[in-house]
């Protein structure tokens, strides 16, 4: 996915300020902290258009992110994190009603990626989200994020973990993710561009013949 340009738009606590048009969106949930901002800034090859925190909890709208690619146009929109203990109880319930009406109600939502912190197994919050999404078919894509921190030999036995915690079937996309490396940018990309109806590459556009001499060779 070339991306040509991305922008903050606004940050939203309702349906009022959510963006005119029905551009495809797609939403990001997941715990305080699990890398959600770093994914963005890797996704969109930026290194502070979602702004990074020490400070948990910070998030307490739904921020969009507009997209401008070279076959298309989108929204990454990125939740409030869950789980944050020193969060109030009012607070916590007044975010998971905005993001439930969102959810539910909003037609250009085409795919959520759940993030989780693959060195962990899913916590009880991770749970309730993933459930709640397959209660209601929102597609989805499970994203295991700080691969980095974990040793390539271990991934195998971690993922597997995140599976049966979660009670994943087989169909639902699991992507291990790094924002160091760039580990899975490019299938993440992929599978999201199939979400939101966008082409990867123009028909027109000519084949790689450096890949193709490889796969041939």
């Amino acid at each position: 996915m070339k991306i040509k340009s991305t922008e903050f738009v606004i940050s939203a606590v309702g349906p009022s300020q959510y963006p005119e048009g029905d551009l495809p969106e797609v939403a990001l949930a997941g715990r305080s902290n699990v890398g959600k901002s770093s994914l963005i800034n890797k996704m969109l090859l930026r290194r502070n258009l979602a702004r990074t925190s020490q400070q948990p909890g910070k998030t307490q709208t739904l921020n969009y992110y507009m997209i401008h690619a070279e076959l298309g146009e989108l929204f990454f929109v990125d939740f409030p994190g869950y789980g944050y203990a020193r969060v109030s109880k009012s607070e916590r319930e007044a975010w998971g009603k905005m993001i439930e009406r969102y959810l539910r109600e909003r037609e250009p939502l085409k795919l959520v990626l759940q993030l989780v912190d693959v060195r962990h197994p899913p916590s009880a919050d991770d749970v309730r989200m993933y459930e709640w999404l397959s209660h209601y078919g929102i597609p989805m894509i499970v994203v295991a994020t700080k691969a980095d921190k974990v040793s390539r030999s271990q991934w195998p036995k971690h993922l597997k973990v995140i599976r049966q915690t979660l009670g994943m079937p087989g169909h639902v996309p699991l992507v291990l993710f790094s924002s160091e490396t760039g580990q899975g940018r490019d299938e993440l990309w992929s599978l999201i561009a199939q979400a939101a109806g966008l082409p990867l590459k123009s028909p027109s556009e000519p084949p790689n013949i450096a890949q193709e001499t490889e796969d041939n060779g």
